[in-house]
């Protein structure tokens, strides 16, 4: 018998990811059973605009009592849309009863490289990711990635200049495998559901008041 894995005493089903951190909407729903599907939308400044109805097109033919958990991209990303997707994630969750997961954007990217060197499976190949910020500064990152245990922050994201950036890397005794992230992130919402319901299996159900945004930066420029 082919039992669905959020099955239980529950009839809530599948989970959902949102992806707003970047010019990008990215959906995502399954019940990691053979049914899901993923969508993004270049949407840059409409994403305010169409988020809702996107999302209650993309959603259908299951309803929002059908959700076991919600994930979100919580940044760092766009300050407007990296917000807007997680206050929609923690209104839906509050609303609906159910946990929700925020996924760094980062760690999404480093789980969608899925390294394929033999040494990826002995947990020695880490993933550097770097991602553009303000000011001329940029984030950075270094996870290891387990297929069947999710990912290890080996070096959590953090806001750097260039230079120090460098010098971590430089500095890395382990091999490494280095991503530029670029500016179009909503494909990436797939590995955004995936890194949750590895926590969900693990028994985590964090609360929607824990899902917080990762910004990195103040979204004001000055000195």
């Amino acid at each position: 018998m082919n039992s669905n894995p959020l099955d239980g005493t529950s009839v809530k089903k599948y989970g959902l990811a949102l992806h707003t951190a970047s010019r990008e909407l990215g959906l995502a729903i399954s019940n990691f059973a053979g049914d899901s599907r993923c969508k993004t939308w270049n949407l840059d400044r409409d994403l305010a605009t169409h988020l809702h109805q996107y999302l209650v097109e993309f959603i259908e033919p299951q309803t929002w009592a059908d959700l076991a958990f919600i994930a979100v991209a919580k940044g760092p990303g766009g300050f407007t849309g990296t917000r807007m997707g997680m206050v929609t994630a923690r209104t839906l969750a509050q609303q609906l009863d159910i946990p929700v997961f925020a996924i760094s954007t980062l760690a999404a990217v480093a789980w969608a490289a899925h390294p394929q060197p033999p040494q990826a499976s002995e947990g020695l190949l880490s993933i550097a990711l770097q991602m553009p910020a303000q000011r001329g500064q940029l984030f950075g990152a270094v996870y290891s990635v387990n297929k069947d245990s999710g990912l290890t922050e080996l070096f959590t994201d953090t806001v750097m200049t260039p230079e120090s950036w460098q010098e971590k890397l430089e500095s890395w005794e382990n091999s490494y495998q280095l991503i530029e992230v670029g500016s179009e992130l909503g494909w990436s919402v797939s590995s955004v559901l995936e890194l949750a319901y590895l926590e969900w299996k693990q028994g985590n159900r964090p609360d929607w008041s824990g899902a917080l945004p990762y910004y990195g930066q103040h979204p004001v420029k000055g000195h």
